[in-house]
């Protein structure tokens, strides 16, 4: 039998994952096909994953913590894995708002991923055709991180959402999903490096009904704007590109309810709407 490929760590989220299941394994001495029996795992399967051959799934990682009697030190890497799993062009986008400094959103349809609480992303993920549940969990895996990544820095960016009053009104997930999810807007809005503003649904048509974008500014590098379309994404750090989609934000804000106006309107919307 060929010896193990030596992996190095530090190459890819895979090979961490890999160089860390096959160390915990071989410390506790047991073999592939003894870790297969335990996880109901093929050793094959196994040997794929400690090579970084393979990108092992959710139920995996779990079922290893199980066998090897850890605490929580194989998922901990796993939203890293599933966030390699993202398209490249999402994955630059992830590493432009981990950066920033300041952040500005447009959301006309949805709440910005960053302000979704497990359950609203979860339903909101659910809704791609297709998506398989474990699809759905990788998907909700990275957003959680992001938000960890975005959040939880010493020094987190300032967060400006603007979103439409619709928003607030579509039963994402169904009505305790959407009353938790108001509740959410409400807590995270008192900190002072986070605003939210509602567009009203009384202004009709709004130059912001062509798609959502966002935003990100970080010293000393270029302003990179992010423009969501059906099913993909375009990240562009272009001077023209992030000049036309700055006169659209300020445009969208400037139709937008105060800071203090769009708080009332989430705190009655939560009462009036989606509590019983």
């Amino acid at each position: 039998m060929p010896a193990p490929k030596e992996l190095n760590p530090d190459d890819s989220p895979q090979a961490l994952f890999g160089f860390e299941l096959r160390r915990r394994r071989e410390a506790l001495g047991l073999s592939q096909v003894q870790l297969g029996a335990r996880i109901r795992f093929s050793s094959s399967l196994i040997g794929q994953v400690e090579r970084a051959a393979k990108r092992p799934t959710r139920a995996f990682v779990e079922r290893c913590e199980e066998a090897l009697g850890l605490q929580g030190e194989l998922l901990q890497l796993w939203p890293n894995l599933a966030q390699e799993a993202s398209p490249r062009w999402f994955r630059n986008w992830l590493d432009v708002e981990a950066a920033a400094d300041a952040i500005r959103s447009w959301e006309p349809l949805l709440l910005p991923g960053l302000l979704q609480t497990e359950d609203y992303a979860r339903a909101v993920i659910s809704g791609k055709p297709g998506a398989t549940s474990e699809q759905v969990e990788e998907v909700l895996a990275v957003r959680m991180a992001r938000q960890k990544v975005v959040f939880g820095r010493s020094d987190p960016p300032l967060f400006w959402a603007v979103i439409d009053e619709s928003v607030l009104r579509r039963p994402i997930g169904g009505r305790e999903v959407m009353r938790d999810q108001l509740e959410h807007l409400l807590e995270v809005v008192r900190s002072p490096r986070v605003s939210i503003q509602v567009v009203p649904f009384e202004l009709g048509s709004t130059t912001g009904l062509s798609g959502a974008f966002a935003i990100a500014q970080a010293q000393g590098t270029p302003d990179t704007v992010y423009l969501e379309s059906a099913g993909a994404g375009h990240v562009s750090d272009r001077s023209e590109d992030v000049h036309a989609i700055n006169l659209r934000y300020e445009a969208i804000r400037g139709d937008a309810h105060s800071q203090r106006a769009s708080t009332e309107m989430i705190r009655e919307t939560m009462v009036t709407v989606w509590t019983s």
